[in-house]
């Protein structure tokens, strides 16, 4: 089936002509719609407290995500936590720890970040761990995280501070789109409760990462693009190959 009309389930690029979704419009002729599938809502204070997660009682934070770095500091703001010099940051990837300079004077903190995944985090973590690590997260989080910091005896506490909620999308006729793109498992619970009698019918699904991908599968769904991969490290590069292989068939 031809691909003309495609679905991403994030927030459109702030110059949507220049990324690479953008190229890939053009190249292919493709309607790109973005739409976040999954909306975040901070944890209030008063809230917090009834877990008993004394922030000041932690030498290093653990961040995956800039959602994470965004409501430590107002969760630390709203209780009136000065979080001291000395704390130590951890971050899954560069982006994310160049994040902390909007809340910190970076050169200035031990910041430590790895490439992109949890085993090198896991070896920057190790090489510290005589410290505490808070672990600050959403309700509904990848597990990888505090399976590996399990599995290395790391002394760690969670600390659910946001929660991911299913966005609002009764405006969209689901129907309409030849692929759907997926970022999270929480999208893809999003698809079904928005719309429960969703059937795939002949729309491909893409996913990104492993956790993604499976709960495409558990769902019962076909997966036509599993990114990333050994030749498409991005899901537009992904998407450009599937849509070149396709033009080949015919």
């Amino acid at each position: 089936m031809k691909i003309k009309n495609i679905l991403v389930s994030q927030p459109q690029p702030a110059e949507l002509e220049k990324s690479p979704y953008g190229d890939l419009t053009k190249k292919f002729n493709l309607n790109i719609v973005f739409r976040k599938f999954i909306t975040i809502e901070g944890i209030p204070a008063k809230d917090f407290r009834k877990d008993r997660v004394n922030i000041l009682d932690y030498s290093a934070v653990i961040f995956t995500s800039r959602n994470a770095v965004d409501h430590f500091f107002r969760i630390c703001k709203e209780m009136r936590v000065d979080v001291p010099d000395n704390m130590k940051y951890f971050s899954i990837s560069e982006s994310t720890a160049y994040y902390l300079q909007k809340y910190v004077q970076y050169r200035k903190r031990k910041v430590f970040h790895s490439k992109e995944n949890f085993s090198n985090l896991a070896e920057l973590i190790k090489k510290h761990k005589t410290e505490k690590f808070l672990l600050p997260c959403s309700d509904v989080h990848k597990q990888e995280i505090p399976k590996m910091l399990e599995e290395n005896k790391i002394n760690y506490k969670k600390a659910i501070i946001y929660k991911t909620l299913a966005s609002d999308l009764s405006d969209i006729d689901i129907t309409k789109y030849d692929m759907l793109v997926f970022f999270s498992p929480s999208g893809i619970k999003s698809l079904y409760k928005n719309f429960p009698d969703f059937t795939q019918s002949s729309i491909s699904i893409a996913a990104f990462g492993p956790t993604t991908a499976k709960a495409v599968t558990d769902a019962g769904l076909s997966l036509t693009i599993s990114a990333p991969s050994k030749t498409a490290a991005s899901m537009p590069m992904a998407i450009e190959q599937y849509l070149h292989a396709e033009m080949k068939k015919k």
